[in-house]
């Protein structure tokens, strides 16, 4: 017997291919479309003959033919003959699937009329009084320990009441400032300094910290040595403002000096190393009680772990707060009442816990959601309120956590439903705004600005729903899913893909507008940003970005970037031409 090659062991290989007169594979009319005479009767048996030969030839040998398919389908529904997602600035629905905007059948997205006013369908509704016992006990108790409401300065002194809304032209709507590709992945977390207005810190998905002076634009430092992949939450150490706490998908809690860039494990949750993606443990959600001086953070498993900052270690046993083996993404300890804890995970749900009584299963209620939640906060001031941000592009509003919590107060369609290669869109309350009623989020279903395709950053008041402002830059084409608004100044910064962007009121007049000029430093290939522009992101796991940290002060190309009302003038930090 004749040895067995190689190329008689595999099986046999079928390609299809779109041919480019064919419309779509349900037609019923597919063989007058690709040009072709019908079979006759005798030619018809002949054929059938043949395939009946193969697939007992096919048996015979035990090996089924493999079949690959080139035929153009739909991304969503995986079926031939249409296609969905962007056009240019227009999304194109999937016939096969509701509305992706509000989830809704009988309409796509471009007529959605969610689309056209975030306020459709949204019942506006003020704070419910309850006359429960325990809200005679947060008035008796809590109201008190809520710090007073400052003035603003503008261009005079406004004061605000408890139940009006920020005004709309105190909303950063303009780029100051930015320094562009300055990480070597995308942007995932961004915090402001405690005492310092002008700084900001920032983690990216490879495990780097960042540090900007945006008042000197070019003050800016990477340390590359902190994490070995994504971070994803900071906060600062809230007895000592030159450390701040990290948690990374690498399972570790990093405590780091700013000044030295110098960090140290508090936790480590993989102390073996990879062992395969069913023991790798990931730290998401992460906050500080500073009455109990306690981190807390929670994985990928649905555990809490809590470290004391006094000792540095691990302070008991984990606890599950989420269904096991789902993601924890979200905590926030209440800014009044620190026992009060708001946790959210993958399971669907939101949870609040008494941190007094913390155990599994002792939550003290659970707020469903219909899909994954990405975030969920008690409002800054009075703590009462709760915004959750949910993939099915709904905004959440809870207006007491002391009346009833069984369903919202509001649901506000939103455009967020995407985090493939995106931080998770995430909505924010404005610390700054008396009526806690502003929210910040990013947008992913882009807009049409005159012809360009550009993803707003959107403020929406939560008590109606409606659209207080949109804000954006020609220059930023990429979708910005990271914004954090400043806890004393009216400033927003916000992450879109490697590059950080500081947003200020437009209070100038038009002779000073003429005068005014950007500060943006560019980092990487000069002639690559030239072409891309400011936003591109194309590039954003490929690249890096033009730089290596190594815990050092970042060496990279300079560039300062004017942009007046007539043209953009590029030129050399050091003023070579």
């Amino acid at each position: 017997m004749a040895p067995r090659t190689r190329r008689n062991a595999f099986p046999k290989v079928v390609i299809e291919r779109d041919s480019e007169s064919e419309q779509s594979s349900s037609s019923s009319d597919d063989d007058d479309d690709n040009g072709e005479e019908p079979l006759s009767d005798s030619e018809g048996e002949e054929v059938e003959e043949k395939m009946e030969e193969e697939d007992a030839a096919v048996k015979k040998k035990g090996k089924a033919p493999i079949t690959i398919s080139l035929k153009k389908v739909c991304k969503v529904c995986k079926k031939p003959g249409h296609e969905a997602g962007f056009k240019g600035a227009t999304y194109v629905d999937c016939p096969m699937k509701p509305c992706f905007l509000c989830k809704m059948p009988g309409h796509t997205t471009m007529s959605c009329p969610h689309r056209v006013a975030t306020e459709h369908g949204v019942i506006p509704a003020p704070l419910r009084s309850t006359h429960s016992p325990l809200e005679y006990v947060f008035q008796r108790q809590l109201r008190p320990k809520i710090p007073p409401v400052s003035s603003g300065i503008l261009t005079g002194v406004i004061l605000f009441s408890m139940h009006q809304i920020k005004p709309a032209h105190v909303i950063p709507n303009q780029v100051c400032c930015a320094v562009i590709r300055y990480h070597s992945r995308r942007v995932t977390c961004l915090e402001f300094h405690p005492t310092k207005n002008n700084i900001l810190l920032s983690g990216d998905k490879k495990g780097q910290v960042g540090i900007w002076d945006f008042e000197k634009v070019h003050e800016k430092m990477v340390y590359g040595n902190i994490h070995t992949c994504i971070v994803n939450n900071m906060r600062f150490n809230p007895v000592n403002d030159g450390t701040i706490y990290a948690a990374s998908s690498d399972g570790t809690i990093s405590c780091i000096d700013l000044e030295t860039g110098l960090s140290s494990s508090l936790m480590n949750l993989n102390p073996d190393g990879w062992q395969g993606p069913n023991t790798w443990r990931m730290l998401y959600g992460m906050d500080i009680n500073s009455e109990k001086s306690v981190v807390l953070v929670a994985d990928n498993f649905g555990f809490l772990y809590m470290v004391d900052t006094r000792s540095n270690h691990k302070t008991g046993d984990a606890i599950m707060v989420h269904k096991k083996g789902s993601k924890v993404v979200g905590l926030h300890c209440n800014p009044v009442h620190p026992e009060l804890l708001l946790s959210c995970g993958n399971d669907h749900f939101a949870r609040i816990w008494d941190m007094r009584r913390l155990e599994a299963r002792s939550a003290l209620h659970e707020l469903p959601h219909k899909r994954v939640v990405n975030s969920a906060y008690f409002s800054p001031l009075t703590g009462c309120k709760i915004l959750t941000t949910a993939q099915d592009n709904r905004l959440r509003v809870w207006d007491s956590i002391f009346g009833d919590l069984d369903s919202p107060s509001r649901e506000i369609v939103h455009s967020h439903d995407f985090n493939r290669h995106l931080t998770p869109f995430r909505g924010e309350w404005d610390p700054k705004d008396p009526s806690e009623s502003l929210a910040v989020i990013g947008r992913y279903i882009s807009e049409n600005f005159n012809g360009a395709a550009l993803h707003p950053i959107d403020f929406i008041d939560t008590s109606n729903g409606q659209l207080v402002a949109e804000v954006m830059d020609p220059n930023i084409t990429t979708i910005t899913p990271v914004n954090k608004l400043h806890p004393r100044d009216d400033v927003l910064a916000s992450g879109s893909s490697r590059s950080l962007f500081i947003w200020r009121p437009n209070w100038t007049s038009e002779a000073e507008e003429q005068k005014d000029e950007r500060r943006i430093v560019i980092c990487g290939n000069a002639e690559k940003t030239r072409k891309k522009g400011f936003g591109d992101d194309s590039d954003d796991d490929d690249m890096d970005g033009g730089f290596k940290s190594k815990g050092k002060k970042t060496k990279s190309l300079k560039l300062e970037v004017r942009e007046s009302k007539s043209a953009l003038v590029i030129a050399k930090a050091n003023g070579e031409t």
